[in-house]
């Protein structure tokens, strides 16, 4: 999986990159912009953002601002503070996966198609559910590994 994720990513990453660059050289260097380009981008550039995140969440790198860790001495107290923010992260994202998942099925019922090129927009929309859903697994896994940490489990 680990493996998967970095070429997924990686391919991605080319793939926005690339379109960029096309658009800038054809847009200021031939004068010539190419329709639908930024529509087309919109796709790989959604899924690179979530599945991104989703990267984050799986190795527990998401940037935090953990602000009560100077003030606490013990580990006991940092594995304590770690599962509430786990257990609030928990609680907000299965409210927004509740509301994504209404907006995904609200946009497979609605079958909205981008402007320009006629793609349905189902294809990128349904990337925010997908990656809600991961990081709310991943988000569950890691607070079930401090919650072992802390009653002496994971030794």
């Amino acid at each position: 999986m680990d493996r998967f994720s970095k070429y997924l990513l990686t391919g991605l990453i080319g793939i926005v990159a690339l379109g960029q660059f096309v658009q800038v050289v054809t847009r200021y260097v031939l004068q010539v912009p190419v329709m639908g380009l930024e529509e087309t981008m919109l796709y790989p550039t959604l899924w690179l953002y979530m599945l991104g995140a989703v990267n984050a969440s799986r190795e527990n790198t998401h940037i935090r601002a953990n602000v009560l860790e100077i003030f606490l001495k013990t580990d006991r107290q940092h594995t304590i503070l770690a599962i509430v923010g786990e257990i609030i992260s928990l609680i907000v994202g299965l409210w927004l996966l509740s509301w994504a998942w209404d907006f995904t099925q609200y946009s497979w019922r609605v079958w909205k198609e981008s402007p320009t090129l006629y793609i349905p927009t189902f294809f990128s929309n349904v990337a925010l559910v997908i990656g809600l859903g991961l990081m709310m697994l991943y988000t569950a896994w890691h607070l079930w590994g401090h919650v072992r940490t802390l009653t002496g489990a994971a030794r």
